[in-house]
């Protein structure tokens, strides 16, 4: 695919409270957003534990989705031996591949994950008895009715979501990430110092494959900020860290896998691989860094990202703005990435060349659209990023790109940007 030249990506739809930002309430605030494998569905948490997914909507030219369920995932919880208050918050959320008619997806906050079973359930009603034709009940004699048996028909249907397993009880620290294996058996769950392997159909006994916690935590110099599974190969993963380091372990070489095979050096706050596992993409908080996992001495690029604010660090250290955890992710076809930056603004970033788009995900964007005009904001490249006045609360950290197609699902705050390259 060649790079898309800046006007051809669309503005396509917004979910979610176009209000302002100052009246957004805090469970409102989408904290990530994941399609499934088919790209058919697409799927969003937030800080009040819910999970809300949206479907395609088939009767709609170009790409184009509608709300398809709710559910409340967690509730807030205390843990009394450590007097702490555990947030409903949803960190993450990954659908398993599609089996039958049922969706699976597991969802985590920061100490417990669950696996659900989102599908459409029928509801029967009792459409004739004994009573149905206005015979009293246990009447006898020539005019009564012969006893028949209740007959069920279909009512309605609904969309149910079922918790079909709770794995909890395994990590002292926060969930950073789940990763489901291409096995479709395993996945991992990482916390700030382990990672645990888990089996879905078992949920009360997991795996410690990564352990970085020291005998005496005074010494602790590093935690463990994001991990994943490699998408072909069932015995690869890699885990990145806050000390600047991405490991690739493979599980056939040990149980415990701290004595990784590959590191590369760079200051890590997520880490995704292509779809052909062959790339890994790292983002930092300056920069977007692609990897072969083959050369693992210097990145085969490096895209500055906020290269406009790096006179401005002492005061993003101040204001722990140093420490937002911004994604990143691949194309489907692995010839763009894409990442979030301040003020709503995105990036889209071709891999094979130096063109770029940026985007800002605001209200300006379905304003236009009603009217008719431009159909998102679209600065060019030489206009950039803008560099002053910049809103720091507002920030495009959670992003997924369709799997198959130039569709992309943008968290802004409470509100969920789709954007296509699809007319």
């Amino acid at each position: 695919m060649d790079a898309e030249p800046n006007n051809q990506w669309r503005f396509a739809q917004c979910f979610g409270d176009k209000g302002e930002v100052e009246d957004i309430t805090e469970a409102d605030i989408i904290s990530t957003v994941e399609f499934d494998h088919t790209g058919d569905y697409l799927a969003t948490g937030d800080k009040g534990g819910r999970v809300v997914l949206f479907e395609r909507n088939e009767q709609k030219r170009g790409c184009e989705y509608k709300f398809y369920t709710e559910f409340q995932s967690h509730e807030p919880e205390f843990d009394y031996l450590k007097s702490l208050e555990i947030e409903e918050k949803i960190n993450r959320i990954k659908w398993c591949k599609r089996q039958n008619a049922a969706h699976f997806l597991l969802s985590t906050n920061d100490k417990t994950i669950k696996l659900w079973k989102v599908f459409d359930k029928q509801i029967k009603v009792v459409s004739e008895n004994n009573h149905s034709d206005g015979f009293p009940a246990g009447g006898t004699g020539p005019s009564q009715p012969p006893l028949r048996l209740p007959r069920m028909t279909t009512h309605d249907s609904i969309t149910a979501a079922v918790p079909r397993k709770v794995y909890a009880n395994a990590h002292a620290y926060h969930i950073n990430s789940i990763s489901v294996n291409s096995d479709g058996e395993t996945y991992i769950s990482a916390d700030d110092l382990r990672v645990n392997l888990w089996n879905l159909d078992i949920s009360d006994q997991s795996f410690n494959i990564v352990d970085i916690k020291p005998v005496n935590m005074e010494e602790l110099t590093e935690v463990i900020t994001a991990a994943e599974f490699h998408p072909i190969h069932c015995n690869l993963f890699m885990y990145s860290s806050s000390k600047g380091t991405i490991k690739l372990a493979d599980m056939r070489e040990a149980a415990l896998c701290d004595q990784y095979s590959k590191k590369i050096i760079s200051s890590i706050s997520d880490v995704k691989f292509s779809k052909d596992g062959r790339y890994i993409l790292s983002r930092d908080y300056l920069t977007l860094k692609i990897w072969d996992i083959n050369m693992e001495n210097k990145p085969v690029k490096t895209i500055n990202i906020h290269d406009h604010l790096r006179q401005k660090l002492c005061d993003l250290y101040e204001n722990d703005c140093i420490f937002d955890k911004f994604e990143c992710t691949f194309s489907g076809d692995g010839n763009n990435v894409l990442t979030g930056s301040y003020h709503n603004y995105f990036r889209i970033y071709d891999v094979n060349g130096d063109n770029d788009v940026v985007l800002q995900a605001d209200k300006s964007a379905f304003k236009a659209k009603k009217i008719g005009g431009a159909r998102g904001k679209v600065p060019g490249k030489k206009e950039g990023l803008q560099t002053e006045n910049i809103d720091f609360g507002k920030k495009i950290l959670h992003a997924s790109w369709h799997p198959q197609e130039n569709t992309i699902a943008i968290a802004a705050t409470n509100n969920l940007f789709l954007y296509s390259t699809l007319s």
